[in-house]
Order: structure tokens, then sequence, then C-alpha cells
């Protein structure tokens, strides 16, 4: 069972989360340790879980001849990423709550630290995939379809630290999902743009995460907990390098097959840049520096949505 809250925990931020941030200075009291839950004081997850979505439709766009990307379809990804992110976050914890207690990282979160009980957890979690399923219901079949065989990715994720040395793979497959949304909300069908894209949002995500898992690498390897940050130790720069590298290639593909011109080339090795500064930079050591560059990846996804965006309507134009 759950102990009771103590009057201090209740009010508690996340030991991770960003100083100063709205939740802990502006959100009602009563609603800080779910908005907590959901990371809302950490929104990096939902630009991250969101970006792979909106460069899909921009690509999506591209293909289909149109100036700017379908702006419809912007929002009701923007609104799903912010609650999906917040069910999967309320999931993982639920799931983890005995280790993330014993993770310095994590112990100040808002199960195991007590601000909210399980059932709690379960409830909100609830109604964020309640919430979820009808963004999804405003897409065609086949998107639907295909939104939901993520739920099988998803459900494993937590567990998978337990057993493999390689759950930022499986996160891989579940994070970079929108890639395939966005095209399959436009044409209803999932074309090689599309599984391009996916694939270099798949080797995108286990990099970043890689880097976030550094943070946790001692406290992992204590708990007998696995990740590709144990795995790689000493070679992680040269495994991110293939792992970014691939990243690059494989956007660039997919562009080059929905009819992307030299203004996407030009966004993209601006991208590429933020990517080879994270891996020259990064020290696996330092959990601060990991962070940093692991929240840079935001500034990556907008560089290359940007540049998509930008190529589609100059395209238009002329």
């Amino acid at each position: 069972m759950t102990s009771q809250p103590s009057p201090r925990s209740r009010h508690a931020s996340v030991a991770d989360a960003v100083p100063g941030n709205w939740v802990d200075a502006w959100a009602p009291e009563f609603a800080r340790p779910y908005l907590r839950l959901a990371r809302a004081d950490r929104p990096i997850g939902v630009w991250l879980l969101l970006l792979p979505c909106w460069w899909s439709t921009a690509l999506a766009g591209l293909a289909q001849g149109r100036m700017f990307p379908d702006i419809r379809h912007l929002l009701l990804f923007a609104v799903g990423a912010i609650v999906m992110r917040a069910a999967g976050c309320a999931y993982n914890d639920i799931v983890d709550r005995e280790f993330d207690g014993k993770v310095a990282r994590t112990r100040s979160r808002p199960i195991p630290s007590g601000q909210i009980s399980v059932r709690g957890a379960q409830a909100f979690m609830l109604v964020m995939c309640v919430s979820g399923l009808l963004v999804l219901l405003q897409f065609n079949n086949f998107a639907i379809l295909l939104g939901m065989g993520s739920l099988a990715v998803v459900a494993v994720y937590p567990f998978m630290k337990r057993y493999t040395d390689w759950p930022q793979a499986v996160l891989g497959l579940a994070f970079s999902w929108g890639a395939l949304m966005g095209w399959a909300a436009a044409y209803g069908r999932l074309d090689a743009p599309a599984m391009l894209l996916y694939a270099g949002a798949f080797f995108w995500t286990v990099g970043y995460d890689t880097i976030y898992a550094h943070q946790d690498k001692e406290d992992d390897a204590l708990l007998g907990l696995k990740s590709t940050a144990l795995k790689f130790g000493a070679r992680t720069r040269l495994w991110l390098s293939a792992f970014y590298a691939l990243t690059a290639l494989l956007l660039l593909l997919a562009g080059f097959a929905a009819g992307a011109g030299i203004v996407f080339v030009c966004g993209l090795a601006l991208g590429a840049g933020n990517l080879t500064w994270q891996v020259a930079t990064l020290d696996t050591g330092d959990s601060i520096n990991c962070l940093k560059r692991f929240r840079s990846n935001r500034d990556f996804g907008l560089i290359v949505f940007a540049s998509l965006a930008a190529d589609m309507a100059i395209r238009a134009l002329v």
C-alpha cells in the first residue's frame, strides 16, 4: 500500500523538473501532483512524441503539393501528444513505482513520493486514454487502426529494462509511431516516404534516449536494470555517431522520396549540426550535461519540421 503523503511531499517538485517551471510556480496546488505525473513540468517528452507526427504531416503535404501542412492535423496531433504522453507517463510510473523509489532522480515522482496513490494514477491514466481515443477518432479508419496498433509496443516498453539491454529500441518503436501517423492521416495508407521517416525517427529516438539513460546508469546497475547506456559504456559516442548518421540519411531519403528539394537539404544539414554538437560535447559522467543534450533534441526536431514546411511553401510558389 502507498503510504500517506506528508504535507511537505504533497507540494514537493520533482528532482529533474525544469527550474521555475509553470507547474510549480502557477498551477493550483490540488492539480500539481497530477500535472507532475503527466510530466507537464518537463514538456520535452511531449515535443519528442509530437515532432515525428508533425514531420509526417509536413512530408505528406509536400508530396501532395500543398503550400502549408494540414493545420487541423497539426492541432489534433498536438492535443493527442499531450494526453497520450500523460497517459504513458502515468502507466510507466505505475509499473516502475518500486524501482523509482530507489533511484535518486525518480524517487521524488508523485507515486513513490506519496503525492498520488496508485489508484489515483490509474484513474488519471484512464481519463487521458479516453481523451486520446477521442482525438484518434477524428482521423480516417486506416489511421485509427494504425494508432491503436501502437498500444502493444507502449504496453511492453516499461518492462523491457528488466530483460534486454535495448529498452531504448522499444521506446524508439513507440515514440516514432507518429512518423507513420501523419502520412496515414493524409493518404489512408503507408508509402515509402513514411517508412523511411519512421526508420529515421527510430534511430533518432534510440540515440537521444541513450543520452538520457546515462543519468541513471549507476542506479540501474545496482538494481539489475538494463539500458543501452550501460551496454555501450565508453563506446557511447561511437554508437551515437552511427545512430545520428542513420537518422540524417534516412530523413534525407524520406524527403527526397516525397519530392523535397534544396531548402529541406540545407535545413537538415543545420539539424545535423545539432546532432554533431550533441555527440562532440557529450560527457556521459555528467548528468546535467546529458540532460541538456537530451533536451536539445527538441531543437533538432523543430529544425526538421521547419525545413519541410519551408520547402513545401517555396515549391508550391514556384
